[in-house]
């Protein structure tokens, strides 16, 4: 008989932990008021698949997280991943900012166990709720040795994803997640099959380790769109050590804010040019002058984990070559 691995799974809120005041209840609800001891108790199937232990973290939706609830989520889970009798860590998560949270571990976390974040785009109390069968397949995920050494993963509607690539796609529906590549694999009858691996480096092979991590530099996101001002980038620039330019098309800048972005980086602000669209690439001196103007691309990265990039980029270095290769690399 072979022995179950141990899992730990953390609760952190959101729609996995919510409850609605009837089952027809699937967008209108209370989040983050459910126990994780509460929601495991709904798959008590699940035992067959590992020992499992709960934390309680937090209790709040994930758009309220700050760069000091990465810290507190990083750290927690490292130090669980540390212990002889752990295996690897599940992590019930809102929906919101899932994607952002998941990529911060991918880069930061010194581990090959398993790591997964999961959420539920319904609350356990509405009908045809994705909660229960999401947490059960990502413990599934969690607690096989395929999962083993391939970064963070992001488990919803029967797929497993990578945390470099997952996204949220839709504000409601259960199928709400992609990968502009496509997932990992799938979840079939508590059993997961992948059919790729991530190619970029993460964990074991990133520069940064959580543990070193104690103050993450500001980074902003301005998004393009038709009747933007220079005024309103300006406004950006002088808070912030970097900014992500979330441009139309492939990282186009209109002509009335190419002045307002090289300000910026004449003031020392780090600007990255990428794309609103959602997938695809920004190619370097393609619609703009990125070395003449002192600038960066992101790559194929969408805005919000270019910003998560940049920010952990930025607590080593300042080079505009090195920031460049970080984006090529990750």
């Amino acid at each position: 008989m072979t022995e179950k691995a141990n899992i730990v799974v953390i609760g952190t809120g959101g729609t996995i932990a919510g409850q609605g005041k009837a089952a027809n209840n699937t967008s209108a609800y209370v989040c983050s008021v459910l126990h994780i001891d509460d929601i495991l108790g709904t798959i008590p199937h699940a035992s067959a698949l590992a020992s499992l232990r709960a934390q309680q973290l937090l209790q709040t939706g994930s758009e309220n997280f700050s760069n000091e609830h990465l810290l507190e989520i990083g750290k927690s889970v490292s130090r669980m991943l540390a212990r002889d009798d752990v295996d690897g860590a599940v992590i019930a998560h809102g929906t919101d900012t899932i994607e952002e949270t998941a990529y911060f571990l991918h880069l930061t976390l010194k581990s090959t166990k398993p790591v997964v974040v999961v959420g539920s785009m319904r609350p356990p109390s509405a009908m045809s709720s994705d909660a229960a069968v999401n947490l059960y397949d990502a413990i599934a995920v969690a607690a096989h040795p395929s999962s083993r050494g391939i970064g963070t993963l992001v488990v919803a509607n029967n797929e497993i994803h990578s945390a470099r690539d997952v996204m949220k796609g839709n504000s409601f529906k259960i199928e709400a997640f992609r990968s502009p590549y496509g997932p990992l694999g799938y979840v079939i009858e508590g059993q997961p099959r992948y059919y790729r691996h991530p190619s970029r480096a993460h964990t074991l092979a990133t520069s940064w380790s959580i543990e070193t991590l104690a103050l993450l530099p500001r980074v902003d996101i301005v998004y393009a769109y038709g009747a933007l001002e220079p005024e309103a980038v300006s406004a950006v620039v002088a808070r912030t050590q970097g900014l992500i330019y979330a441009g139309t098309g492939n990282g186009n800048v209109a002509a009335h804010l190419i002045q307002a972005l090289r300000d910026a980086v004449g003031r020392g602000v780090h600007v990255v040019r990428a794309s609103r669209t959602g997938s695809g690439i920004v190619l370097r001196n393609g619609a703009q002058p990125d070395d003449a103007y002192g600038w960066l691309t992101v790559e194929d990265q969408i805005p919000s984990k270019a910003r998560i990039l940049l920010t952990l980029a930025l607590t080593q270095t300042d080079d505009l070559q090195t920031l460049q290769t970080v984006f090529e690399r990750y």
